[in-house]
């Protein structure tokens, strides 16, 4: 693992504005200076064992997911997840009918010298989605002709929806995003895996989240045009979902009306997974120690809430020092998990995303940050596999 410094395309801009990526807020450099949130100037290379290697744990970590997932149901251990208990017993009736999934991000941190290390999962709603399997591919093909990348996003995409044809109605698919955030990062994101489908052979159906009606004699969803909606994505959180009246008229239209991804992955992606994860699997070289609610033996660790985004609410306890970040998110609780910073490169740490896509490997997106915690304010930078 390399990070390599190059000048970018003549512009740019232009060509990734072509390819979808209009929003995404500047990052940071080492002096705290703006940076485009799309820079091709540096990149990172890997070693083709390195990423084959990545890639068998990533389908490792995806398989110890599921059977925590299947742990937690068993054990009716929903009380460690900082959901609202009427929906416990949806979420363990999602698990058992296999309700469908499409994809999912494990955030990593990796350097080269060891195992990658599981830092979240990012189960329900992923982005950064358009980034890692069409901007960067077209990078690769404009600059390093010859090389390879891992990614292939977007045909096990497609053929995941495929296979997803004979599990969901036969009606339009929907596809449905918050009209409520500004960056359009969702909206573009929603787009992309709508597109997806549409070549997978679905008819499909885009709508924010905020125009889904209901029509109350038929008790059902219905779009724009009153049709009902017999299958839906959604790029919005479950937790979010569970947390007023509309989630509670999603949970019982289940499974009549499918919701992808399923009610189950609200396990996934919710912090409390690692400690799960850390109970079943002590040890395990892609994990790090992690507990709920007290840092037990742990005297540097990271503090992140149970439902938590965007490296909200965190707190770094390590090395005489503590630094938090604001947010809206705790309440629900925390998990505490041993502090490994992310590595150094040049002054900045990255992130690896490694996408899952059904049950295999399917990619990678990078985000570099100056600071311990990856936010927001990130950079998305590209990544190759030289040829020999």
């Amino acid at each position: 693992m390399r990070r390599v410094r190059e000048r970018p395309r003549a512009s740019w801009q232009r060509i990734i504005a072509d390819q979808g990526l209009v929003f995404g807020s500047p990052g940071r450099d080492t002096n705290g200076q703006p940076r485009p949130y799309w820079d091709e100037s540096v990149h990172y290379e890997f070693d083709l064992d390195e990423i084959l290697a990545m890639e068998a744990q990533v389908e490792v970590l995806h398989t110890m997911c599921l059977h925590a997932a299947e742990q937690v149901v068993l054990t009716e251990r929903f009380a460690d997840f900082g959901l609202p208990e009427w929906s416990w017993g949806p979420i363990a009736e999602s698990w058992r009918r296999s309700d469908p999934f499409v994809y999912g991000r494990f955030d990593l941190r990796y350097d080269g010298r060891g195992p990658a290390k599981l830092l979240e999962y990012n189960a329900d709603t992923p982005t950064s989605l358009l980034e890692a399997g069409i901007v960067q591919w077209h990078w690769l093909t404009d600059v390093h002709e010859g090389d390879d990348q891992w990614n292939s996003l977007h045909e096990k995409l497609v053929e995941r929806w495929a296979e997803l044809r004979a599990q969901l109605p036969k009606g339009a698919l929907h596809f449905t995003w918050s009209s409520a955030d500004g960056s359009g990062e969702d909206n573009v994101t929603t787009a992309y895996m709508q597109e997806t489908a549409a070549e997978a052979g679905f008819d499909t159906v885009a709508l924010p989240i905020e125009e889904i009606g209901w029509d109350s004699e038929l008790e059902r969803f219905v779009d724009l045009a009153e049709a009902p909606i017999e299958s839906i994505f959604k790029l919005y959180p479950w937790e979010w979902a569970l947390d007023d009246d509309f989630g509670k008229r999603v949970v019982d239209s289940l499974p009549e009306t499918m919701w992808v991804e399923p009610l189950w992955k609200a396990l996934l992606s919710n912090k409390a997974l690692l400690a799960v994860l850390w109970e079943m699997y002590p040890g395990h070289p892609n994990l790090l120690p992690a507990y709920i609610d007290e840092p037990h033996e742990l005297t540097e660790y990271i503090r992140k809430p149970k439902l938590g985004r965007e490296g909200a609410n965190m707190t770094i306890v390590g090395g005489g020092m503590e630094t938090s970040t604001g947010g809206v998110y705790g309440e629900e609780g925390y998990v505490y998990q041993l502090l490994d910073p992310l590595p150094d490169f040049d002054g900045m740490r990255p992130v690896l995303g490694a996408w899952i896509v059904g049950d295999e490997a399917a990619g990678l997106g990078i985000r570099e940050t100056p600071g311990l915690i990856t936010d927001d304010s990130s950079t998305f930078v590209p990544h190759r596999i030289p040829a020999k």
